[in-house]
């Protein structure tokens, strides 16, 4: 047995169903962590799974994730796979089985579809999370600290606006209908919700903008969608996001952050301008400026590493997760709303009707 923070921990064996770029750096994650002593992988491209499997010394390698499903001995799994719609079938059958559960947001792409989710993993007794990777990020761990320990006084208005790279947002856009809400800004909801619980949000007003992404693909797909929600303490929120910035650094993500109080105000600048590198070959690019991170030679710059350890750590010492699946389905309910009042052009009371029953 080995041990970790005093606590009494086990080994455990690990399931990851797809591993592209995100699932990629989950495989990697566990691969290095000790408490992992069997890793699983999966995914449908074989020169992709070829080459983890290597990577990640793999005890076993497959391209059918329901295949995986009969490994009796994988004790958790991690499911990175796209399109959105496998995550809900995928997720059901795991957690079916008694196995705990790290799922990439979105939770589902129904609402009654997390519902179940949720229930399954309460009657089976095991963990189930949802990708929330910004959580991790200790800059806005910060904000979250001076939220909640009076730093700031009484919450009175949160922002979050977050801007990613029409490279990045063609790739998501040209596999899912997904909106800018389910697709970017549903890290920064979740984010400020953990930041302003217990408030809850009780009414969505939300507006989208087109421009680019719809001159790229000649899909209905908006540049930008912004959501401002009204908690039940009298805080406004306000969200801005969207997947069109031009060409930069691949994958270039620009976050900026304020959270006001009576007390206080704070600022976070997470637009990654601190890293500039400027070569005679590529021009001025931005470094370490993606929100999952990247392994820099022996350490990781980003979220996602540390998230992956968290979810290892809690299933093997019987902790609890730090983004409850709960959490997530009210994200979602908010993001639902936004979605439904761009569509309707006036605000959505919460809870949806659907949530009411």
């Amino acid at each position: 047995m080995k041990r970790l923070e005093n606590d009494v921990a086990r080994e455990i064996n690990v399931g990851i169903i797809g591993v592209g770029w995100c699932g990629g750096i989950r495989a990697e994650a566990s691969a290095r962590h000790p408490l992992v002593n069997e890793l699983h992988l999966c995914e449908i491209r074989p020169d992709r799974l070829a080459e983890m499997a290597q990577k990640c010394n793999a005890t076993s390698a497959t391209t059918d994730w329901q295949e995986m499903l009969k490994n009796d001995a994988i004790d958790a799994y991690m499911i990175s796979a796209t399109p959105e719609h496998l995550h809900y079938p995928m997720a059901k059958d795991c957690l079916s089985r008694g196995k705990h559960v790290f799922l990439e947001k979105p939770i589902s792409i129904e609402i009654h579809e997390a519902d179940e989710l949720i229930a399954i993993a309460r009657r089976n007794g095991v963990k189930f999370t949802i990708g929330y990777s910004q959580r991790f990020n200790p800059k806005y761990a910060y904000v979250h600290k001076c939220a909640t320990d009076g730093t700031l006084g009484r919450p009175v208005s949160a922002l979050v606006s977050r801007h990613i790279g029409r490279s990045l947002g063609k790739k998501i856009t040209g596999r899912s209908k997904l909106s800018p809400a389910a697709m970017e800004s549903t890290h920064d909801l979740d984010f400020l919700l953990w930041c302003l619980a217990p408030a809850k949000p009780i009414r969505v007003y939300s507006q989208n903008n087109y421009g680019a992404m719809r001159d790229m693909s000649g899909a209905d797909v908006p540049d930008t969608q912004y959501i401002m929600v009204t908690m039940d303490s009298g805080v406004s929120v306000m969200v801005g996001g969207g997947w069109s910035l031009p060409p930069a650094y691949p994958n270039f993500s620009s976050t900026w952050i304020e959270l006001i109080g009576t007390e206080g105000a704070l600022i976070i600048d997470d637009t990654h301008r601190d890293t500039q590198l400027s070569t005679v070959k590529n021009g001025i690019v931005h470094p370490m400026s993606t929100m999952p991170g990247e392994y820099v030679e022996h350490t990781y710059a980003g979220a996602m590493a540390p998230e992956t350890d968290h979810f290892i750590e809690a299933c093997a010492l019987d902790k609890p997760v730090l983004v409850t699946a709960e959490q997530a389905r009210q994200v979602m309910e908010v993001y639902v709303a936004a979605d439904i009042s761009a569509e309707r052009h006036e605000p959505v009371s919460l809870p949806l009707p659907e949530s009411r029953r």
